[in-house]
């Protein structure tokens, strides 16, 4: 009897003292109470990890375990884990700084898509000899290999904390937390401490290779009412291999910056003189934008598109009653005429709805697809203004779609159908999107719901994958975005679909049904390309300048040997251009190796060179702008087959 007893009461211990931990391969193992996730981890013989998940939620990897759980391992080569070593990462810039530099101030070092920053506040602008000191510091870090240890406290202890360490940022952002948060957490390594709610690798030593790339100046938290900071840019990878090749993927970057490109090739200026924000195209800048246009208005009409046109501004109570004026007008131009208000328009869609409701509409008309390339104005910051890329005035190839509930889902895939076909033509692949409601909108919840059921309906429908993205759709509905993946692998926002229920509600358009009775449409909101000034910037830079034939600003430039060669290759030239090839002639003075070159150089397709024996025998040398020289061809020839390769995108 008594020994059953103490069998049974040893065996009361053992449970309590022992947890049960699921693992991804499906085994469920006793781990005793109080292991780190590392120790579960490598008990199912996973080493690899950098932190740990458990119940969806990152922890440290030396986080204890005190409950029964599912734990999985984060490793460094995971999006997830790259995030958290980037992370840290930033924090050993930050420790680093404040040891060269112990008067700055910290604000904040999040990890972002292509690595870390963090702000700082100092009187003198951060040097590149300053940056190599900073690095070099954060070797001697990561040599020492010390601990980040995470702490817990209370919302008052740390802001204590803080204030002693002269850290007033870091009070700031505990004083706005939400009144229920009464506790913190901060991490420490070596004498730095931080606030942050992590996680973190386990030590300074598993960062693995980094680079500091570049300073910008920051508002403190975006808001240009606040200081000016100073941030620092770096990126972290878990292998040299890989931070080599996206340092390659930097300077091919830069390489190709539109902005460059664009004074190089004299496509398009940006003037302080003409104002920040406003792009002026040059004429071989506009013959692409008209190329692009062009293609828009073609496309759109073989997809039974009528194209309209508003006025820049309307009465600002339209943008109230949209919505725009409670919700988008720190983003808009005001103006007054005869004393009303007028809002410069940043979107199209208040006129389209009231060409709408110019007359009584069946539902017979429907659907009924409105496409203008509408330019709009809306206030960018200064500082996030970039090239063709972000600008305050653009023109978007905007459409609005009006259509009854039971023609949404065909709509939205027939819009997904022209995205596709456009990347096709231009090149590009894409990924898709799917953003839900987020805090500041207008609209019932059961619109939303509507709304969102039919977008992800019709993808779901198309076999279009798709990721959704909580909290990030328009003021006024859900939408899908298309974001295209140019020849360095980085991701451009450019198509969009938005179901709106709410517009056609305010703006109380309906149509007659099958039944005499009045019913409310739904609007789609979309646009193919989006703004025509950053897809432009896009396409320079997926490109280099050297454009596919079709889009060549310049297709062929005619080069003459010496003088005596001009009177035929202007007769060349004349053809040319009678033919509809975009051409130039370069009659110049010059060395001809001299002149080819800088055909080259401007990313010319074609040079055609003409000498005694082109004029001879009626035809022209061709040289293909990456250097290749073609055979001598007949005029003619040379016609026929420009204007058939330029004829394939369709």
């Amino acid at each position: 009897m008594f020994s059953w007893l103490v069998l049974f009461l040893d065996s009361g211990a053992k449970m309590s003292n022992y947890l049960k931990i699921s693992f991804p391969s499906g085994t469920v193992r006793d781990v005793p109470r109080g292991s780190s996730a590392r120790e579960a981890l490598e008990l199912d013989g996973h080493f690899l990890a950098v932190a740990a998940s458990i119940a969806d939620k990152a922890v440290d990897i030396n986080a204890a375990l005190y409950e029964d759980c599912s734990i999985v391992g984060i490793e460094a080569n995971s999006q997830q884990g790259l995030e958290i070593i980037r992370h840290s990462a930033s924090h050993i810039m930050a420790e680093a700084v404040k040891s060269l530099f112990p008067a700055i101030k910290v604000a904040i070092g999040p990890a972002i898509e292509s690595g870390f920053y963090y702000d700082f506040e100092r009187e003198e602008p951060f040097t590149s000899a300053d940056l190599e000191l900073i690095e070099q510091k954060m070797r001697e870090i990561i040599a020492e290999d010390g601990a980040f240890s995470r702490e817990e406290m209370s919302r008052s202890e740390a802001t204590l904390l803080f204030e002693k360490l002269g850290e007033s940022y870091k009070v700031e952002l505990i004083n706005d937390l939400p009144p229920e948060v009464t506790n913190v957490s901060i991490y420490r390594q070596g004498d730095f401490v931080d606030l942050c709610r992590g996680p973190h690798i386990a030590s300074t030593g598993k960062v693995g290779a980094f680079k500091l790339l570049s300073v910008a100046g920051a508002y403190w938290r975006g808001d240009e009412k606040n200081k000016m900071l100073q941030r620092i840019y770096g990126t972290a990878f878990s292998s040299k291999q890989e931070l080599d090749e996206y340092l390659h993927l930097v300077e091919e970057a830069k390489r190709r910056d539109h902005r460059r490109i664009g004074k190089d090739l004299d496509l398009f200026q940006v003037s302080e003189e003409a104002g920040a924000g406003l792009v002026i195209f040059h004429p071989k800048g506009m013959m692409l934008r008209y190329l692009i246009e062009e293609w828009e208005r073609k496309e759109h009409i073989k997809r039974g598109y009528q194209m309209v046109m508003g006025p820049q501004i309307l009465k600002a109570d339209l943008w109230k009653l949209s919505g725009h004026y409670d919700n988008y007008r720190e983003n808009m131009y005001f103006t007054e005429v005869d004393g009303q208000s007028y809002g410069i328009k940043p979107m199209n869609c208040i006129s389209h709805m009231l060409i709408y409701k110019s007359q009584l509409r069946s539902y017979r008309d429907l659907p009924i697809r409105y496409f203008e390339l509408g330019t709009v104005h809306r206030h960018e910051k200064a500082g996030v203004l970039h090239g063709l890329m972000r600008v305050r005035q653009f023109t978007q190839d905007d459409a609005h779609i009006i259509c009854t509930p039971e023609q949404l889902s065909s709509e939205i895939k027939g819009v997904a159908d022209f995205v596709a076909t456009a990347m096709q033509i231009f090149g590009f692949e894409y990924e898709v999107e799917l953003s839900t409601r987020p805090v500041k909108s207008i609209g019932s919840d059961s619109d939303w719901e509507l709304a969102t059921s039919a977008l992800r309906g019709a993808l779901v429908e198309s076999a279009i994958p798709y990721d959704v993205h909580q909290g990030d759709g328009a003021f006024y509905g859900p939408k899908i975005d298309f974001k295209i993946k140019d020849a360095l692998n980085r991701k451009w926002q450019c198509a969009t679909i938005q179901c709106d229920f709410t517009l056609p509600e305010r703006f109380e358009l309906h149509y007659i049904g099958e039944d005499g009775l009045r019913h409310r449409p739904v609007m789609l909101h979309r646009v193919i390309l989006g703004a025509i000034e950053r897809f432009m910037g896009v396409l320079i830079e997926h490109f280099a300048g050297a454009f596919p034939l079709w889009l060549s600003p310049v297709q062929a430039v005619v080069v003459t040997v010496t003088d005596k060669h001009i009177p035929y290759g202007q007769k060349v030239l004349e053809l040319l251009k009678s033919a509809g090839i975009r051409s130039e002639g370069d009659f110049r003075n010059e060395k001809l190796g001299y002149k080819v070159r800088e055909a080259q150089l401007q990313k010319t397709p074609y040079a055609l060179v003409v000498g005694d024996k082109e004029i001879e025998n009626g035809t022209v040398a061709l040289r293909k702008r990456g250097g290749e020289q073609l055979p001598s061809v007949s005029v003619e020839e040379f016609i026929r087959e420009v204007v058939s390769l330029s004829q394939r995108y369709e």
